[in-house]
């Protein structure tokens, strides 16, 4: 059965398009097929990639509103990693979508008709809790939230989970709580440590073990167009993503 995870978190700039790359690569690598999509407007996933939203013709916005098949739109990256491409375009979905019925059920429907083989679907969504992170929590039955290592962050995760309980109440009674991530995480920072520590105790066990560093080799990928796991595979970013990718696969 395909896993569909849904990054979120309504605050930018906390590794939601990071963790869905390097996640993404870090699960090809042990075998599985993986499709990530960009749902986000500025499309930093689809630009990480080595594509330019602004002149993909077929991305996230057509399947989204044109009623486009999944395989139509897919970008292959490698044998087992795939890339469902954002574009500019996702800035208009809300007004395009406004008048559709089944506006929060459009991308789950596609994935539903999709007929493509995947083991994991990684869903990057906006910062903001518009209908573009509603259509990713109604097609998901996993949520992961990455919180960056700041108190302003974690004060984010509330209003996000407010908005999870209301869709498992009304859209998708299976959407559950994968994991919490403490991402860009400084080893020589109380503040980091005391984030983490705060996190563990609003959500227990529900805070993956692993931190992602905060280090140049994750910052330096996007602009080489490879996720930290192919740029330098040996580094601290590389190997906590990998670790993520193993307790996710072991969590089914």
């Amino acid at each position: 059965m395909t896993r569909q995870i849904a990054i979120a978190n309504q605050k930018g700039g906390v590794g939601k398009t990071t963790t869905t790359f390097n996640l993404g690569a870090a699960l090809a690598e042990r075998g599985a097929q993986v499709l990530m999509i960009d749902l986000d407007p500025q499309s930093a996933l689809t630009a990480s990639c080595g594509l330019d939203p602004h002149s993909i013709t077929r991305t996230t916005f057509t399947l989204l509103t044109r009623d486009a098949s999944l395989a139509s739109c897919l970008r292959n990256l490698s044998p087992n990693l795939h890339l469902l491409p954002g574009s500019v375009d996702l800035a208009t979905a809300e007004v395009t979508l406004a008048n559709k019925a089944n506006a929060p059920f459009r991308l789950r429907d596609a994935l539903a008709n999709g007929q493509v083989p995947l083991d994991y679907v990684l869903i990057d969504t906006p910062p903001s809790l518009g209908l573009l992170t509603v259509n990713a929590l109604v097609a998901a039955k996993e949520l992961l939230i990455p919180v960056q290592c700041q108190f302003l962050s974690m004060r984010t995760v509330r209003a996000l989970l407010e908005t999870v309980w209301l869709i498992h109440k009304k859209m998708n009674p299976d959407l559950d709580l994968l994991g919490v991530l403490a991402t860009m995480y400084r080893a020589d920072s109380l503040h980091s440590k005391e984030v983490v520590a705060e996190l563990r105790s609003v959500f227990e066990d529900k805070v993956f073990e692993m931190v992602i560093p905060d280090e140049n080799a994750i910052a330096e990928s996007p602009a080489t167009s490879q996720s930290v796991i192919a740029y330098k595979p040996d580094s601290a970013g590389a190997r906590a993503y990998r670790q993520l990718a193993e307790v996710i696969h072991h969590a089914q």
